[in-house]
């Protein structure tokens, strides 16, 4: 199973109305369908926003138009676990990293402890299963219900990018041009954890820089 990356509105994600690297969605042709959904995903905003209350400064409000500009990466599920990891071991530097990304990495000891309760990790908009990023400033990540009912745990677009932006200041400390190589050398899965990690951080900086400039979620898609 792949793993893209998709910034844009909601209301295109769920109309179809947007191709992933490998194929088209399958789309919602009427046009009274989605303006219904994007209804649906107006009035659940709201009430996200509400519960949120006065842990964000701001309601949440973004384009939710479905011909709001969209962006997609894939940086798959071996380049999006690695940079997971390259972002755990960056913080408990005692740990030693394996050379490649192991099958169960989500149990993977570095990762379990940035997700101690109680622990501050400095990358916790990446290590700590965020599926869906807004489009407003918060430190914290917390656990809700999806447009469609699911349990996700959502995040910061603006604060993804700041983390992003530390934990390469921390280790690779790569400049625009060497993100852009890392982005177009897509690796196989026997490739390093390291080499994995740089291909993902590539992908998903692009990626939660448009979300930034257009003031747009960021969601997993998979």
């Amino acid at each position: 199973m792949g793993l893209d990356i998709y910034v844009g509105s909601l209301t295109r994600y769920y109309a179809g109305e947007w191709e992933n690297v490998a194929e088209k969605a399958t789309a919602t042709d009427r046009p009274e369908d989605r303006k219904a959904l994007q209804l649906a995903i107006q009035a659940w905003r709201s009430i996200l926003s509400e519960s949120l209350g006065g842990n964000i400064s701001h309601a949440l409000e973004w384009d939710e138009a479905v011909e709001a500009p969209y962006f997609t990466g894939r940086p798959g599920w071996d380049g999006f676990g690695s940079l997971v990891l390259w972002a755990a071991y960056a913080e408990h530097p005692t740990l030693s990293r394996p050379a490649v990304l192991p099958e169960e990495w989500d149990d993977d000891p570095a990762l379990m402890m940035s997700n101690v309760a109680g622990f501050r990790s400095r990358y916790s908009h990446l290590v700590r299963n965020v599926e869906l990023w807004l489009p407003s400033s918060f430190e914290f990540t917390f656990e809700g219900e999806d447009i469609d009912g699911t349990r996700v745990v959502f995040g910061s677009t603006m604060t993804l990018k700041r983390q992003l932006e530390v934990l390469n200041a921390a280790t690779w400390q790569a400049n625009a041009a060497e993100l852009g190589a890392w982005k177009r050398a897509s690796p196989d899965r026997s490739t390093s954890l390291e080499l994995q990690a740089r291909y993902a951080f590539a992908i998903l900086s692009d990626l939660v820089r448009e979300a930034v400039e257009h003031n747009l979620p960021m969601k997993l898609d998979y």
